[in-house]
């Protein structure tokens, strides 16, 4: 292991787009092959893999001396999980159907009982799936309407290309049935006879809805829908009411649903209504009516309306929720009787149950000042209950079964945190930060009680701020970790996320990507204003488009923080939006804008793409985490990141690449390898705040 650290050789290149002529002396880093790499790591160029194992070992190098102090965060996070736990059974027909975790075991079971009474039997034991394999993750499951078979996907690689299997339950042996390559869902027809399935092209997009008959040759699967445009990403699920299998066209901004009758799985789709830029919508099914969710017609916060099943167009949609500004509708969940749907009003959410029949309404809330809500889906159209989950940063996960015509709730489970967790020893508030042109950036804290608040203490400041994703203040066991050593951990819900509406997130996306990093160095200096934490003691952190943000901010604010930690992080920007070939790009346009065709475009994204505003100066200590086989973000973007640092950095902080070579976005795929992996940052953070001693 090398305590020196790598230097990347540098390999000059230039390209020219609108006139403007971009140097880069790292894109030797992208192999050509990228795409049979997904499928076989070890054909990458043994170039590229000498300088990504030199990095690695220079960071094993690098944090030997923090080697125990990962393992006893290792153990203390690891104790913190009930190892033999299980989900709350989720009912449907003559069966339950559950998840189970064993002790010592990296992957769940899926488990059913007769809810008549009887012994429980084992669907899948992923445990087994995976011997023998670096790298294993489940994908979708889901039994048949008759409940006979099992339809389940698991991805093998990392690089999220699925195999579909079928299980007969009867015998618990796999049927011939198998499609490589799938998105990881399958959803079945009325009749049990067979599963529609989405295929990937050869730029890991999906495109492509099959039927598949259970029995038939794969060559003979049905065609039922083919997306023409590259930038939309296609989908396939199912109502709850189990009458319309749903084809959702999608990108960014802008969506379109097709429905085909679940027992007439060769019908040509009905269209909904056709796509309109910037219009989005999704659809649940009622008796004679879709339920559509929608921001049409200037419903910035979407509306709920419904339409005839027969003529589902835009001209016969009925407002049934109107649109009321700074109230974000979410989600919407149909039952037999009762609508629900999740709201979000000044980055809190609630629930609101609507009866169907009187058109009453009453909504679940909570009294914190922070905290994350859920609402399950359930298996059964035709019941009175629903399901949700409630956390907050100090209060472990709550499942509750909801009556919705007595509106009565009961407690079903608790997480369970076995070496203890007491809610008086922590504090949780909200605050607002005041960004550069006046908004109020909302910031969820967490800290020990025995923490004091005189600036003295160090922070991570966790943010995301793009797509919509809000990111909720419940609970997590691994973060406790740093708050029980007297650190503030903080989520900072800036522009870019729909955690104040949807404005919130159109306010930082394409041309005003800039509130998003402004609003997250506000979040730090607001938070050191006020003594929680001090200007130079803030980690940072975010992962994928969030460490874009890392990479942002390290190059606009570095004084702010005394480490960043980047995972997967989204830094090559411009040269990611410039290659119409990779899995995400053309997709992507909507979120950042197409520099292939707009110059506006490419001299925005060019103005803050971290990797492109790397200079020499003074950086924070920096650790980036990549996925060897991740088609999200691809492993050349942190290494060339990196590369790019260590030649330019004017100072001698700790700076680190650790790749993932058996891995892709997700990291680690066991629970408790995936532990190792928020060690090894915990760690990193503890490092750099002078804390591995606390």
């Amino acid at each position: 292991m090398s305590s020196t650290p790598p230097s990347a050789e540098k390999r000059p290149t230039t390209f020219t787009h609108h006139g403007i002529t971009v140097e880069d002396d790292y894109a030797w880093l992208r192999a050509d092959n990228w795409q049979e790499v997904m499928r076989d790591p070890t054909v990458l160029e043994p170039d590229i893999r000498d300088y990504l194992e030199a990095e690695n070992a220079y960071t094993t190098a690098a944090m030997a001396d923090t080697e125990a102090l990962q393992e006893k965060l290792f153990k203390e996070m690891r104790g913190r999980i009930k190892e033999d736990d299980s989900s709350v059974p989720i009912p449907d027909g003559p069966y339950a159907y559950l998840t189970k975790e064993l002790t010592d075991a990296q992957h769940p079971l899926l488990v059913r009982t007769p809810r008549a009474g009887g012994d429980e039997t084992v669907l899948l034991n992923a445990n087994v799936e995976s011997e023998g394999l670096a790298y294993f993750k489940l994908g979708g499951a889901s039994h048949s309407p008759d409940h006979s078979k099992l339809a389940w996907t698991a991805d093998r690689k990392g690089s999220e290309k699925y195999q579909l299997n079928v299980r007969d339950l009867s015998s618990g042996q796999e049927l011939a049935d198998q499609i490589a390559e799938t998105t990881g869902s399958a959803i079945w027809d009325a009749d049990s006879q067979g599963v529609f399935y989405t295929v990937l092209d050869d730029n890991h997009r999906p495109c492509k809805v099959f039927y598949h008959k259970l029995g038939t040759d794969q060559s003979e699967d049905h065609l039922v829908y083919e997306e023409p445009d590259a930038g939309f990403f296609l989908g396939v699920g199912k109502t709850l009411s189990g009458k319309y299998i749903l084809l959702d066209s999608h990108d960014h901004e802008t969506s379109e649903v097709r429905v085909v009758p679940a027992d007439s799985p060769k019908a040509s789709p009905q269209l909904i209504a056709a796509r309109e830029t910037g219009v989005e919508y999704s659809v649940e099914h009622h008796d004679k009516q879709f339920f559509i969710l929608t921001n049409r017609d200037g419903a910035e916060d979407f509306k709920i309306v419904t339409a005839p099943t027969a003529t589902p167009g835009p001209d016969h949609w009925t407002d049934l929720v109107p649109h009321t500004a700074g109230t974000l509708i979410l989600s919407l969940t149909l039952y037999s009787h009762h609508m629900v749907r999740l709201e979000r009003f000044e980055g809190l959410p609630r629930i609101v149950v609507r009866d169907l029949a009187s058109g009453d309404e009453h909504s679940i809330a909570f009294d914190e000042e922070a905290y994350g809500l859920g609402v399950s889906d359930g298996l059964e159209f035709d019941m009175d209950t629903v399901r949700f989950s409630y956390s907050s940063m100090t209060t472990p996960a709550q499942v509750f079964d909801y009556q919705m015509a007595d509106r009565v709730r009961t407690l079903r489970k608790t997480q369970e945190v076995p070496s203890g967790h007491n809610i008086d020893d922590y504090r949780t508030r909200r605050i607002f930060a005041l960004a550069e042109d006046g908004e109020r950036v909302p910031i969820s804290i967490l800290y020990h009680k025995d923490t004091r608040l005189d600036g003295n203490a160090p922070c991570l400041l966790y943010g995301y701020g793009s797509y919509g994703i809000s990111i909720p203040a419940g609970f997590s066991v691994t973060r406790l970790s740093l708050v029980d050593r007297g650190f503030v951990y903080a989520i900072a819900h800036i522009r870019g996320g729909k955690d104040k509406g949807d404005r919130w997130y159109r306010d930082g996306r394409r041309e005003k990507k800039i509130n998003t990093f402004k609003d997250f160095i506000a979040a730090g200096r607001f938070l050191s204003l006020e003594n929680f934490t001090s200007e130079g003691l803030i980690i940072a952190h975010g992962g994928s488009a969030g460490g874009m943000l890392m990479g942002a901010v390290a190059n606009m604010a570095p004084d702010l923080f005394a480490g960043i930690i980047a995972e997967v992080p989204f830094v090559d920007v411009l040269n990611t939006m410039l290659d119409d070939t990779l899995p995400l790009t053309p997709p992507e346009w909507p979120e950042w804008g197409n520099p292939l065709k707009s110059e506006a475009d490419f001299k925005t994204i060019q103005s803050y793409s971290p990797y492109d505003n790397v200079t020499a100066k003074d950086y924070p200590a920096i650790v980036a985490l990549g996925g060897l086989t991740d088609p999200r973000v691809t492993y050349w973007e942190p290494a060339k990141w990196v590369a790019k640092l260590r030649e330019l950095k004017t100072d001698d902080n700790l700076l680190m690449l650790k790749t993932n070579m058996d891995a892709g976005h997700g990291g680690a795929s066991g629970r408790f390898d995936s532990l190792k992996e928020v060690a090894f940052t915990t760690a990193f953070a503890l490092k750099i705040a002078g804390r591995m001693q606390a």
